[in-house]
């Protein structure tokens, strides 16, 4: 059953991704059916000898042996050893029943099993034809879309749903790029309705948030970054909560050690599974620890990917890069959309005092800020550059990491700012007081950081790299932003300059930076996961256990499972795009 069903997956992908059908089931699967025969005899041998096991010498000087009857020891103490225990009688006798019980095997399967699977590969043969025009799925063919069937009836977008999150590390707590996202990403998912039920590490988690339950799991510290707490969430207590919540979907962050723990978890309860992509590991990598991991990432992340039903990128850089190393087919690979909260980001918080402790007390010189994460992936050594060309300017600092302590040695002697982390009013304060942002960070999925300065009216400079470009898109460059080629200096300070240089420029792309940000909110972004992306994957997984019962069907010599949301395709279809531009 385990090499059907092995077989069949590899037929119904390979048809779906590059529509070619491979006759594996005939010239694969019935040969190493035959070829197992040898197999199944010497097994069949083997258990026949395994009482042999019990002689060993210590079995003998005891007599412990379970087959033979205790015998009471001479009066020397040695025990003698009865003739029906022997060795050579009992692998005589043990070899001629395995003889026997193999040859049984053999004749039984010759008589009857192999008919039988003649019977079923012919009737699979004529019906496989009919299951494939049954089957429509999408998939990116070279440069064409295909067009995915998509029943309405199948699923109510207003009904309120149970909705399982497993995000690592907490975002209620961790600062990072996606805290803002999930946060509001709750918010909104209780006011549409839906029952929400947070899983997450333990450190600095509420038992509720916007009525939502949070349940904490234990974590320990991430061996090369330390700031990361990771948890596997696989204990009895986790699995009893999420199996009395009866969540209709469980979405996890990716990737880390607790998505491991959802993935068996919705395996156990059989609930759709979507991962969202976050954190570009596999650039980070080199940087913390050894370049040969990266390999290894990449099979576990594949691993990952291929066993959800969908996966969410931040980007479509990313959902190609994923796309390009296998990690999901291209129509399992859905785009969250961005959002930024565009009152707490306003031009209206611009604050001179901030700005004086910005800037050192030097309020008159142009006033440079980086806000994100001080670590090696985020490129801050690139500021150095940057800074010794442009000497009439200053640069603040604001967040923490764990390489703050090198940069401070390294900034030492230009004027330099380090805040440490802020947060809520301080944070809008200091993104509004800046006159340029400017991240050099080539790794970002999609750059939160980027969004909330152009929502506080400050023009960006930023690497042309990871997610930026769609935030800042080519045809936008010079209006809402600047984009400069990663490591090229004169690129990036020739940028720099042009915006010092000029308050009227400066103005001018701050103010369609904020235009263009106020278009994406989030509640429109919860609202399209929450309808669009979840039907889909709730789709995907209805579609993978059809396709585990035509197997089994087939296997019982009937006809295959006809799809149930497809009957009135022809008088209420709808058709979506598949693509990561959707």
């Amino acid at each position: 059953v385990v090499l059907v069903c092995f077989v069949e997956e590899i037929e119904s992908s390979v048809s779906e991704l590059w529509r070619i059908q491979l006759p594996l089931s005939d010239r694969f699967l019935r040969p190493c059916m035959l070829a197992l025969l040898p197999f199944l005899c010497l097994a069949s041998l083997m258990t026949s000898l395994a009482p042999l096991a019990c002689f060993t010498p210590a079995s003998v000087a005891s007599h412990s042996c379970s087959f033979c009857p205790a015998v009471p020891a001479s009066e020397d103490g040695f025990p003698p050893r009865p003739a029906a225990a022997s060795p050579r009688v009992w692998l005589k006798s043990n070899l001629w029943n395995g003889c026997i019980d193999s040859a049984a095997g053999l004749g039984a399967w010759s008589a009857v099993g192999l008919p039988v699977v003649n019977f079923a590969f012919e009737r699979r043969r004529r019906t496989r034809s009919v299951g494939r025009k049954r089957e429509s799925v999408a998939a990116l063919t070279g440069d064409s879309m295909v067009l995915v069937p998509y029943s309405p009836s199948s699923t109510n977008n207003n009904k309120p749903r149970r909705i399982a999150l497993f995000v690592e590390p907490s975002p209620f707590a961790y600062v990072s790029g996606y805290k803002n996202r999930f946060l509001n990403f709750i918010k909104y998912l209780r006011e549409m309705g839906d029952e929400v039920m947070v899983v997450t590490t333990h450190k600095g988690a509420p038992d509720e948030f916007c009525g939502a339950k949070v349940i904490a799991s234990w974590s320990f510290p991430c061996p090369w970054y330390t700031l990361v707490p990771l948890s596997l969430a696989l204990s009895p207590r986790i699995i009893w909560e999420t199996a009395k919540f009866k969540p209709d979907i469980i979405h996890a962050s990716s990737p880390g050690v607790m998505v491991v723990g959802a993935l068996i978890i919705a395996k156990l309860l059989s609930v759709p599974l979507v991962l969202s992509y976050h954190t570009h590991v596999p650039l980070y990598i080199p940087k913390y620890t050894f370049s040969w991991l990266v390999k290894p990432m990449w099979l576990i992340i594949k691993f990952l990917h291929r066993a959800a039903d969908l996966t969410l990128v931040t980007s479509n850089v990313v959902g190609r890069e994923l796309q390009a190393a296998g990690a999901a087919a291209a129509y399992k690979i859905r785009l969250w959309r961005k959002g930024v909260d565009s009152q707490s980001f306003n031009p209206s918080f611009r604050s001179h005092e901030m700005r004086a402790r910005l800037s050192g007390g030097e309020v008159d010189r142009p006033l440079i800020i980086h806000v994100g994460r001080l670590g090696a992936e985020k490129n801050p050594y690139f500021l150095t550059k940057v800074l010794k060309k442009i000497p009439e300017a200053r640069l603040a600092f604001i967040g923490d990491g764990p390489i703050r302590q090198e940069l401070e040695k390294m900034f030492e002697g230009l004027p330099v700012v380090f805040t440490g982390m802020l947060q809520g009013e301080e944070l809008s304060q200091a993104y509004a007081s800046g006159d340029i942002f400017v991240t050099p960070s080539e790794s970002e999925t999609l750059g939160f950081v980027i969004l909330e300065a152009m929502a506080s009216g400050v023009p960006i400079v930023a690497a042309r790299a990871g997610g930026v470009p769609d935030i800042i898109s080519p045809s936008q460059e010079g209006e809402t932003g600047f984009l400069y080629t990663p490591g090229d200096i004169d690129d990036c300070v020739g940028k720099i300059v042009s915006l010092i240089s000029s308050s009227e420029l400066r103005q001018k792309i701050g103010a369609a930076g904020r235009a263009e940000v106020e278009k994406h909110d989030w509640q429109a972004a919860t609202r399209h996961v929450r309808n669009d992306e979840y039907n889909a994957a709730i789709w995907f997984w209805q579609r993978r256990k059809r396709q585990l019962s035509r197997w089994f069907m087939w296997l019982l010599g009937q006809n295959p499972v006809k799809l149930p949301c497809k009957a009135n395709w022809d008088s209420d279809v709808t058709t979506r795009h598949c693509s990561l531009l959707a």
